[in-house]
């Protein structure tokens, strides 16, 4: 299968995952994509669900489906979220918001009893940034003198979107950033220092949040899982 017959198929099975009756998160991003259009059909086959999307731009293809649709404060605890990343490393650890919502995604993340990952094969990595740059969200002002801050303690950090910069639905930037060769980012220290800084609204590292990942593979669709999860 190509990458893109993987995502299809690891979507599929992530989808089934779903009950009726169940309150689930909706990601944001190029496989979650296909999650919600998958949900999407189940709904529309009988199936009752309400989802809390990610994004503004997943409520609206969530709305296509007739999908019902609540926020986290009308629906606070949320038995399963379905989402992609962009790097999953050997324990499960991940790198997200290349599609720029990693605010909303890891609010919804957290409210889940069950947080499951849906990738390619691409996204496993033996170590985070591997490929993928980590995203920052930061807010507009003074976001040079954030940057600054962040290469004081080990990134390279890029503007996304340079002279017309990227804004998420918060109205904020994000810094796509790459770790220098001695920083670990799955050290729980390195995601706390990023979150200390003036300026930094919120980053990409999932450091322990996901239940299992779905992968799918050339051969067919893999589930890694881990017992627990420490927020």
């Amino acid at each position: 299968m190509n990458v893109e017959q993987q995502k299809q198929e690891a979507a599929i099975h992530a989808a089934g995952l779903v009950e009726d009756g169940m309150a689930v998160g909706l990601g944001s991003g190029s496989t979650a994509h296909i999650v919600v259009v998958e949900i999407g059909r189940r709904v529309q086959s009988g199936l009752r669900i309400v989802g809390v999307p990610t994004s503004d731009e997943t409520a609206r293809l969530a709305r296509s489906f007739n999908i019902p649709l609540a926020t986290l404060e009308a629906q606070n605890r949320l038995d399963l979220v379905l989402d992609g990343a962009d790097e999953v490393d050997p324990r499960l650890n991940l790198i997200k918001g290349r599609g720029g919502a990693l605010l909303r995604e890891k609010i919804v993340a957290l409210a889940g009893d069950q947080f499951v990952v849906v990738v390619d094969a691409s996204k496993r990595v033996e170590h985070l940034s591997a490929h993928a740059p980590l995203p920052v969200e930061v807010v507009p002002f003074g976001w040079v003198t954030t940057r600054r801050r962040l290469e004081h303690i080990g990134f390279r950090c890029d503007l996304r979107g340079g002279a017309t910069p990227y804004l998420t639905d918060g109205g904020n930037f994000i810094l796509d950033c790459r770790p220098s060769s001695t920083l670990n980012l799955a050290d729980p220290s390195v995601a706390g220092e990023l979150k200390a800084q003036t300026g930094v609204v919120e980053h990409g590292l999932f450091l322990h949040i996901a239940t299992s990942v779905v992968v799918g593979t050339a051969s067919g669709v893999e589930v890694l899982s881990r017992p627990g999860r420490g927020d």
